[in-house]
């Protein structure tokens, strides 16, 4: 059954309000996944604390237009969905991305920081680690030298130390 106006409106209305509040969002092509790849699909998207949306391209089209981004949805191929970055940035291109390894779900383009990205750049978000491992890779090259010289000195006090002998 075809959609209202007042039903498109909302959903148009729904979509501009995500993309204002994201920090990013990406536009994948579902076409062809089985109910059963789209249920994992959500459900990874729910792990990953990502809003996810399927709509008609016109109506994605209009809502970014309404969102004030400056982007072309209608040249996009395939049938388009919009998965939405609330906290983490890089969350929906890495969502996508481990799912269209088993799917034939593919990234399309996106918007970092109000910029446009196409799917060069979207891809090679997608394969970026998530905010808290690169926090603890940080982390874990900061302690490195420390612990390195926390071995070195310990090394030296066993050396001065007279063995005992049993």
């Amino acid at each position: 059954m075809p959609k209202t106006r007042d039903q498109k409106s909302d959903i148009i209305q729904i979509l501009k309000d995500r993309m204002q509040k994201a920090k990013s969002f990406v536009f994948a092509d579902y076409q062809g996944l089985t109910v059963a790849m789209a249920d994992e699909l959500r459900k990874k998207m729910r792990e990953s604390n990502v809003d996810y949306m399927v709509a008609k391209k016109t109506l994605i089209s209009k809502a970014v237009q309404e969102a004030g981004y400056e982007v072309d949805t209608k040249s996009l191929p395939g049938m388009l969905s919009v998965a939405f970055g609330m906290e983490d940035e890089i969350a929906p291109a890495r969502a996508l991305g481990e799912i269209a390894k088993t799917t034939p779900v593919k990234l399309v383009a996106g918007v970092f920081e109000g910029e446009f990205a196409d799917q060069a750049k979207v891809t090679a978000l997608s394969l970026l680690p998530g905010k808290k491992e690169l926090l603890g890779q940080v982390v874990g090259t900061i302690y490195a030298p420390v612990s390195a010289f926390v071995r070195a000195l310990n090394a030296i006090r066993e050396a001065k130390e007279p063995t005992a002998s049993v």
